[in-house]
C-alpha cells in the first residue's frame, strides 16, 4: 500500500483504519462532495481534485479508489471542476477526429450491448466496491416483493424456450412440439431426445410441460406409466415385427441361452432396455446363462461319453470304487477343479 497521512486536519480524528494501518477520515466506500470540494479519505482536507492532490500521500487514482471502495470510474474532484472537466471534453470532441472516432465506437458498443459483456468480463473474480455493493442493495430494497421472482422466473422460461427452439432448428422442425411428437411415435424416447440433443437425459421430462404444454399432453401416454407401449414398439420394430416381444425375449433367453447382453447387441439396443422388457414381459433373467448352457451340455458330455446319464452318477460311481479326483481328471479330460465345481453336494 502506498505510503499514507496519519494526522487528520482542522483536529478531525480518523473514522478507522484499513487492514494495513492506514487511517480514514471519510466512511469506506462515500465520496464526500461539498459544492466546488471533494474530501479526501487520508488526511480529511476538502480539495477542488483529490485526485491532483493524491501525489502529495504517494497514492494514485486506481489504488486510492481500490482502497477506499470506491468505483473505478468515481470522480474524485468537486462539482465545479467535475463541470470544467466536462466542458474542455466537449470541445475535445468538437473538434478532435481521434476523440470524436473513440466516442462513436463506445456508442456502439453500449449500443449492442458488447460495452456491458466487456465490464461483466472485466470484473468476473474482483470483489465488488464497496460503493457498489451499497447501490445495488439500495436497488433491491427498491423492488417489490415478489417481483424478483416473478422476473426470474419469466428469464428462466425464456431461457428453457430458446434452446427448445434451438434444438427443434437443429433437428430441421418448425417447432418442439412437432420434433417430439415425431420421435415419440417413432418410439423414441425423451430422455433419447435429451441425449441427441446434448441436453441432460432429463431435459424433456422436466421442461415439456413448460416449453410446449400441447406436446406434453399428446406424448403423456406413451412415456409414462408401467409399460409405456413406446419401449416394445422400438423393441418390435429392431426385430423386424416376426415375432412378438414377449415370444421373442422368451425364445433367446430360455431356450436358446443367449445372454442378455447378447440379446442386446443383436437388436442394438442397451443391456438395460432389454432387461427392462423382460420385466415387463415376465421373463425370468438367468444370471450367466450362456456360460452355464455351456457348462451344463459339456457335463452331459462327459456323463454319456462313459456311460451314464449325468455328471453326478458318473461321479458318484468313481469315487465310490475310490478313485481320486486326479484319477478321475485323467479318465474324463476335464481339471479336478471343473470337477468338483459341477459335482452335487453328495459327490462332493
Amino acid at each position: 500500500m502506498p505510503g499514507s497521512a496519519t494526522a487528520g486536519a482542522g483536529g478531525s480524528l480518523p473514522l478507522g483504519t484499513l487492514a494495513d494501518g492506514t487511517p480514514f477520515h471519510v466512511p469506506i466506500g462515500v465520496v464526500n462532495v461539498d459544492g466546488e470540494h471533494a474530501r479526501c479519505h487520508l488526511c480529511g482536507h476538502w480539495f477542488r481534485s483529490v485526485g491532483a492532490h493524491l501525489r502529495s500521500h504517494g497514492w494514485d487514482r486506481a489504488d486510492y479508489r481500490t482502497a477506499f471502495g470506491l468505483e473505478r470510474g468515481q470522480s474524485l474532484e468537486g462539482r465545479a471542476t467535475q463541470e470544467r472537466r466536462a466542458r474542455a471534453f466537449r470541445r475535445r470532441r468538437a473538434h478532435d477526429a481521434a476523440v470524436r472516432a473513440g466516442c462513436e465506437t463506445g456508442r456502439r458498443w453500449a449500443a449492442s450491448g458488447e460495452l456491458t459483456r466487456a465490464a461483466a468480463a472485466s470484473a468476473r473474480g474482483r470483489r465488488q466496491p464497496e460503493q457498489r455493493r451499497r447501490k445495488t442493495l439500495r436497488s433491491l430494497a427498491s423492488v417489490p416483493p415478489g417481483a424478483r421472482e416473478a422476473a426470474t422466473s419469466r428469464a428462466s422460461v425464456a431461457r428453457l424456450r430458446a434452446t427448445a427452439q434451438r434444438v427443434a432448428d437443429d433437428a430441421g422442425y418448425g417447432s418442439i412440439g412437432e420434433l417430439v411428437r415425431d420421435r415419440v411415435a417413432a418410439g423414441e424416447s425423451l430422455a433419447s431426445l435429451s441425449r441427441t440433443a446434448g441436453l441432460h437425459k432429463d431435459w424433456f421430462h422436466r421442461h415439456l410441460r413448460t416449453v410446449d404444454p400441447g406436446a406434453a399432453r399428446d406424448v403423456a401416454e406413451h412415456v409414462s406409466g408401467p409399460r409405456p407401449p413406446r419401449h416394445d414398439l422400438a423393441l418390435a420394430a429392431r426385430i423386424g415385427g416376426s415375432d412378438a416381444v414377449a415370444a421373442f425375449l422368451h425364445r433367446r433367453h430360455l431356450v436358446e441361452h443367449r445372454s442378455v447382453r447378447a440379446i442386446a447387441q443383436e437388436v442394438g439396443m442397451s443391456r438395460h432396455a432389454i432387461q427392462a422388457a423382460m420385466a415387463r414381459h415376465g421373463v425370468p433373467r438367468t444370471a450367466h446363462v450362456t456360460l452355464r448352457q455351456q457348462a451344463s451340455e459339456l457335463a452331459a458330455g462327459v456323463a454319456t461319453s462313459h456311460g451314464f446319464t449325468d455328471l453326478d452318477a458318473y461321479l458318484r460311481d468313481r469315487r465310490t470304487a475310490g478313485w481320486t479326483w486326479r484319477r478321475i481328471a485323467e479318465e474324463s479330460g476335464r481339471p479336478q477343479t471343473w470337477l468338483r465345481r459341477n459335482a452335487g453336494r453328495d459327490v462332493r
